[in-house]
């Protein structure tokens, strides 16, 4: 009887033994430096441990599949693998990658609205962004604020765009808020309107105000803007003209002519930036009431007519 239990005892110390190297071989593989020599940006796709098994293994960051499989599923009480984008590091182990799919944060994108972009350049932007799933709304004329937005891999474009949305609604209510006294605008939207003139005027930020100015103070008289910008824009395509503008372009008999109308033109040209939304509602205080491209990328400004004609005649010696 003793020697029986001591042969069941040398068994069970073998078993034990057995089952501890076991597991040690197995720890050993499972948090040995994997084979990727780079670090590794995935995108990791819905369908479960054995579709994202075999995109870490077809990226090279894991060597063999089943055994990620085996450690998803022994470490399953840690929580699901998520479906994101995730950059996995130089050697990352079967451990890493587990851990990495479980608590990292999903790697951030970046789309940037450049200022004075119109609705269908937005739009198209949003089309040809990677990463970006679905279909936009239909995005209004100036209603979406260029600035940078971040995003994760699998948004929806409405998301990005309706954030985009919100943004340019609060950005014009502060500017709004914010306005000079005795401005004549009547109300946001003629704000936004203006603004979108002065962001297509101009690229230049120390401009802008001036500008926003030089508009203002003719509002004021009830003089044409006179602004080539609006003549540009072509009002059911929304996209500006790639040509210079003909004598027969200003003649036109048009609402976004404002050579032909007095006052603003019926809706915005473009997306302003904030820069463009406060030159609008606090425009710089100046008895301009002209200006034309001095060659430089920049403007010249006038208070007279004669002033101004003597600014032109130099801009046109400048472009023969």
């Amino acid at each position: 009887m003793g020697k029986a239990l001591r042969i069941a005892g040398v068994a069970f110390v073998a078993l034990l033994l057995a089952l501890g190297g076991a597991a040690w071989v197995s720890l050993n593989i499972f948090t040995r430096p994997g084979p990727s020599t780079e670090p590794k940006t995935i995108v990791i796709p819905r369908g479960g441990i054995e579709v994202i098994a075999a995109t870490l293994n077809g990226a090279g960051v894991i060597g063999d599949p089943r055994l990620f499989a085996i450690g998803a599923w022994w470490t399953r009480g840690e929580g699901p693998l998520r479906a994101a984008e995730f950059q996995f590091p130089v050697n990352a182990s079967i451990r890493d990658a587990l851990t990495i799919l479980r608590e990292a944060r999903p790697l951030q994108r970046r789309l940037t609205i450049p200022e004075g972009l119109t609705a269908r350049q937005i739009q198209a932007l949003l089309e040809r962004t990677e990463g970006l799933t679905g279909a936009a709304a239909t995005l209004a004329e100036g209603a979406a604020l260029p600035e940078t937005y971040a995003f994760s891999w699998g948004d929806t474009r409405d998301s990005v765009l309706r954030r985009a949305m919100t943004a340019m609604d609060q950005a014009l209510a502060e500017a709004w808020s914010a306005r000079a006294p005795n401005l004549p605008l009547a109300s946001p939207r003629e704000a936004l309107i203006l603004a979108s003139i002065i962001e297509r005027e101009t690229g230049v930020a120390a401009e802008r105000a001036l500008i926003g100015g030089v508009f203002v103070n003719r509002l004021r008289r009830g003089m044409m803007l006179q602004s080539d910008p609006t003549v540009a824009y072509i009002p059911g395509q929304g996209m500006p003209l790639e040509r210079p503008l003909t004598r027969a372009d200003l003649d036109q008999p048009h609402p976004f002519n404002t050579y032909r109308i007095r006052g603003l033109p019926p809706g915005p040209i473009a997306s302003p930036g904030l820069e463009a939304l406060r030159a609008a509602t606090r425009p710089a205080e100046t008895e301009f009431l002209y200006f034309v491209a001095d060659g430089s990328g920049g403007h010249a400004f006038a208070r007279t007519l004669e002033e101004h004609n003597r600014n032109v005649a130099r801009w046109r010696a400048l472009g023969r």
